[in-house]
């Protein structure tokens, strides 16, 4: 069974966090169609992404560089790179899984559609 299995409704859907030790943590993510996380990065979380559902627009460096992943399909995504996770909206909802390094409050948003503080 999972350890928390703790679901966090978010603006743009919500994440369901099924795993979470001292070494790692892991999420499922559920991006609604036509929104989009905070483009953001983290000083020291090292995160690796593997979609599992729709195709994920996944915006780096303030969306200079733009990469459509689609399912099983993955991306590491490093400490201090500027990152943004969107469901087009011409697309559907996308759903994907994240591991990571545990620091869940290592968030520096650059940019939000909700208008949450850094």
């Amino acid at each position: 069974r999972g350890m928390s299995d703790t679901i966090i409704k978010k603006p743009w859907g919500y994440e369901k966090i099924w795993a979470h030790t001292d070494k790692y943590v892991g999420k499922l993510l559920h991006i609604n169609r036509g929104h989009r996380l905070s483009e953001q990065f983290h000083r020291v979380k090292d995160e690796t992404i593997y979609v599992l559902e729709g195709v994920l627009q996944l915006e780096l460096d303030g969306a200079v560089e733009v990469i459509y992943l689609t399912e099983g399909e993955s991306f590491r995504i490093e400490h201090g790179r500027v990152h943004r996770f969107v469901a087009p909206k011409h697309g559907t909802d996308v759903k994907l899984m994240e591991v990571s390094t545990p620091e869940l409050d290592d968030v520096v948003r650059t940019e939000d559609d909700y208008d949450r503080a850094n």
